[in-house]
């Protein structure tokens, strides 16, 4: 095989795969879309070896998909033309840490556990929290944004500066190390969020933040979904800076409980925390306990102990997986719209009616502080009347986003999932993006057939 042959000219054997096995582990993601095998795996370690991969698939016309740590939910790594599959676990440095500049530098295959880590040694943290332990790269490929998101902001917001390997193997940095530029276009809006179809990240310089003097965690229990959104926005309107407000209903609760082995009441709940100094941090608090009590909020408890906010927080992350595990045999379909603020509350009420209407077990959970929520549903992917009955219940969420002025995907990106809403959602936008596609990646090798697709989305 030629492909194989050229890559063993720079690359070691133990860098280059075609075990089963290994093209099995990355021909998935966590969705519930159908796996494909990539032809080969390779392993590069630095930025040059990603070009000389980039070279050689551009001059075979070879597509190139690039791997985090799979744990994508719309089907972005998947292989569906084959091509290699660029896994970057062994670019896994932080390269610089820059405390008087608030900026780390860090390679692709840096997942956000371990940066945490090195950063607490210099009193810093990086926001951004999608729950899964993803890699760098991979969050900047789909902007992901997760928890802390109403407070920092997304991946977009965090990123200075890139090294990005175009198809045709030219290095090029998106950006700079000062906080703000106003010279030529902002391609770090492009690149961050193009789902490795524009390029291959190889550097990442980040924004990170102190580690506040005091948080303080908790929950709001109310007796509808409808009282639990007005106290988000009742606390947005109020300005109180709250760092992180979820929203689990009382089917999320039930799971919870059961995974868990918690005994939280099972209504819809707002999973709330707050970064301040001693003194703001009891006046927020006091504020935001006076505005759900407004709302009729039948429990407020809050937990300032480091090990039970974890075990709060732990909740609220594992809540997917806890489906996933109590479904043997059933594949999860997490929805991910976003809408403006004021939509909220009916989208959230229309979400649950539908999930009932579709016959599906369901919950409801997002990042409510910036209009974000998700479906959550179980499904048989060998099951077609479930599964089409799933793909109703989703695309009846995403029109219902759109015509609102939403999103289809807040936080998840497009892949090959949310590709059909993309016409729809963008109109004659759609096609200035195709042009940027076909600019930078004229032999189309750049993760084909995500994002951009030509069925409808009717």
């Amino acid at each position: 095989m030629k492909l194989l042959s050229l890559l063993s000219t720079f690359l070691k054997d133990d860098q280059i795969s075609v075990n089963a096995t290994v093209l099995e582990q990355h021909s998935k993601d966590e969705s519930y879309h159908t796996p494909h095998d990539p032809d080969v795996v390779v392993f590069p370690r630095t930025t040059e070896e990603v070009t000389k991969i980039m070279q050689t698939a551009n001059d075979l016309e070879v597509p190139v998909i690039p791997f985090g740590l799979g744990s994508s939910l719309e089907g972005h790594v998947i292989p569906y033309h084959g091509g290699i599959s660029i896994d970057f676990q062994l670019m896994n440095k932080i390269l610089e840490v820059r405390p008087e500049d608030f900026l780390v530098r860090v390679q692709p295959g840096v997942t956000r556990s371990q940066l945490n880590k090195e950063l607490k040694k210099h009193g810093l943290f990086f926001t951004v929290d999608p729950g899964a332990d993803a890699t760098l790269g991979g969050m900047a490929a789909t902007n992901a944004s997760g928890t802390t998101s109403v407070r920092y902001g997304v991946m977009r917001d965090q990123v200075r500066d890139m090294e990005v390997v175009l198809a045709d193997g030219r290095i090029i940095h998106t950006g700079s190390m000062t906080a703000k530029s106003s010279s030529g276009y902002h391609l770090n809006g492009l690149f961050v969020g193009s789902e490795g179809t524009l390029g291959t990240f190889t550097e990442l310089t980040l924004n990170v933040y102190g580690i506040p003097e005091a948080t303080l965690a908790g929950r709001m229990v109310f007796p509808s979904i409808e009282k639990a959104v007005t106290t988000v926005t009742n606390i947005l309107h109020a300005a109180i800076p709250v760092a992180r407000i979820e929203l689990v209903d009382a089917r999320s609760v039930q799971q919870v409980n059961k995974t868990n082995e918690t005994n939280y009441l099972e209504k819809p709940t707002l999973f709330v925390e707050f970064h301040s100094n001693e003194a703001g941090l009891k006046q927020d608090v006091s504020f935001a306990k006076s505005i759900a009590q407004d709302n009729d909020c039948e429990e407020f408890i809050f937990e300032q102990d480091t090990k039970k906010r974890a075990l709060l927080w732990e909740a609220r992350h594992n809540l997917a997986y806890s489906f996933s595990h109590g479904s043997p045999g059933k594949k999860m379909m997490v929805t991910d719209v976003c809408v403006p603020i004021s939509e909220l509350t009916g989208a959230i009420v229309d979400a649950r009616k539908a999930i009932k209407t579709n016959g599906l077990d369901g919950a409801l959970l997002g990042h409510v502080g910036d209009g974000n929520y998700h479906a959550i549903v179980m499904i048989d992917p060998t099951d077609s009347e479930e599964l089409d009955r799933a793909m109703k219940l989703n695309q009846h969420l995403v029109h219902y986003a759109l015509e609102r002025g939403g999103t289809c995907t807040g936080e998840h990106g497009v892949g090959t999932g949310k590709a059909q809403y993309q016409q729809k959602e963008h109109g004659p936008a759609l096609g200035v993006m195709k042009s940027l596609k076909l600019t930078l990646d004229p032999k189309g090798i750049l993760n084909p057939g995500k994002i951009f697709c030509n069925r409808s989305s009717s």
